[in-house]
């Protein structure tokens, strides 16, 4: 198989350098370029930065950008006009911001998935099934902890999980939106959807969704341990969308959940 060359943005971030480490693992990737907001007179895992340009991104063939809606925005422009394939696993887009991105999966190849991992999206498909499996008695909730440094809440898997709700009852997400709280010890159900962000430590990612009819509890969750497996999720999802048209593509699509 030939080497996919892939460019990685916000290289000085925690996934930009979690994703450096696997792809130089890998040997179906080869890194062509890393990006940053600034370039850096020293190398970073023995790569020297760029900024976001037609320069960095024109010999790669998938760009991987895990960074803020605003930088991805920018590299989805540049990617647009080359034709080049992208992963995104930035989180914390507005409304308009995820209408610009299906406007630019209409030309390239763009994969997009608030969570990586393929065990979060195993939860996802699982929280779909039980919220069109349970009657409407059973109320919902989703609670999520994630290190201090997070900026956005919910996070982009608590929301993956609220869609997977709203899918099962055949709903739009933005009408079961509930309360959304942060770092709160308890919170309640509600009629629509109640979230609650923890924001501690160094922790990686914890997301848990309770349904309850107020006579039984039914709980579906899932504990990141290594960063590694958002990163090794990222490459699985690089090697799928190689041979893609253009077209707006999630990790579901990747595993094959029907």
């Amino acid at each position: 198989m030939k080497k996919i060359n892939l460019t990685i943005t916000g290289c000085l971030g925690r996934m930009g350098q979690q994703l450096i480490k696997s792809s130089k693992k890998n040997k179906n990737f080869k890194i062509i370029s890393v990006t940053e907001s600034k370039i850096l007179s020293k190398k970073i895992l023995g790569f020297k930065t760029q900024l976001n340009s037609i320069a960095a991104f024109k010999n790669t063939d998938i760009i991987i950008d895990f960074t803020t809606p605003k930088c991805t925005l920018e590299v989805l422009k540049i990617a647009s006009k080359l034709k080049k394939k992208v992963i995104i696993g930035t989180t914390g887009f507005s409304r308009n911001e995820e209408k610009l991105i299906k406007r630019y999966s209409k030309k390239i190849p763009i994969l997009k998935a608030g969570n990586m991992s393929i065990g979060v999206n195993l939860i996802v498909y699982l929280t779909e099934i039980a919220s069109r499996s349970l009657s409407s008695n059973f109320l919902s909730k989703i609670y999520e902890v994630h290190h201090k440094k997070k900026k956005d809440h919910p996070s982009g898997t608590a929301l993956m999980l609220g869609r997977g709700i709203a899918l099962g009852k055949n709903e739009n997400l933005n009408r079961l939106m509930g309360s959304k709280f942060l770092n709160k010890r308890s919170f309640p159900f509600g009629k629509k959807i109640n979230f609650n962000s923890l924001r501690k430590g160094k922790i990686i990612g914890e997301h848990e969704v309770k349904f309850s009819s107020g006579k039984e509890i039914v709980t579906i969750n899932h504990e990141a341990f290594d960063r590694s497996l958002y990163s090794e999720g990222a490459l699985t999802a690089s090697k799928w969308l190689i041979n893609k048209k253009p077209g707006l593509y999630s990790m579901r699509n990747v595993l094959n959940f029907k």
